[in-house]
């Protein structure tokens, strides 16, 4: 029975008219492949880094993260820093203080700070993007160096600050809460 079917399947004829053929629709673009950072260079802000918003704590950040934090706390509840297991060399890395995250730094890389400034930018470039910024400051370890200091545009507590070096450009920056966002040595 079932050859009878398949010949009586390839002897039909075709219609006499051609089938009337829509036009193809334009493809969807294919979805962007899903990336194994939690977090894009887009994601720094005035109050923290996606989802890790200054103030929270060390759980919490660890939560919102979504990938290994590594790094120790500091015994006696004070300052140090997590990064991320997958991170780039150049950040970012996560201070917290008394249990919470007050600050972010970004050591190197293209990732771009709130409101557009980058590493490698020179002053100029960085005082045309940030019009608010405080007086130019020296730097405390840097001979020629100097540190620019950017108060939040969003209403929000935190600051930026960039450290440029001897040839007047942009080495890192960082945002977080005061004081510690003003701390030259990080946690030291």
């Amino acid at each position: 029975m079932f050859a009878a079917v398949l010949l009586v399947a390839c002897q039909r004829t075709p219609p006499a008219e051609p089938l009337a053929v829509e036009p193809a629709a334009t493809p969807a673009p294919a979805p962007a492949p899903a990336s194994t950072a939690p977090v894009a260079s887009s994601d720094a802000d005035w109050q923290g880094y996606g989802a890790a918003q200054l103030g929270i704590d060390v759980d919490q950040l660890r939560a919102v993260w979504g990938s290994e934090l590594q790094g120790d706390a500091a015994a006696d509840g004070g300052c140090y820093y997590l990064s991320p297991a997958a991170h780039t060399e150049g950040g970012p890395f996560f201070m917290l203080e008394e249990g919470k995250f007050v600050r972010y730094d970004v050591r190197g890389g293209d990732t771009a700070a709130p409101g557009g400034g980058k590493i490698g930018m020179d002053l100029s470039q960085l005082q045309s993007l940030y019009p608010q910024a405080e007086p130019v400051q020296p730097h405390k370890y840097v001979a020629d160096g100097k540190v620019l200091r950017v108060p939040a545009t969003d209403g929000s507590q935190g600051a930026l600050v960039f450290e440029l070096g001897a040839d007047g450009k942009a080495t890192v920056w960082r945002v977080g809460l005061p004081p510690q966002v003003d701390y030259v040595e990080g946690c030291g």
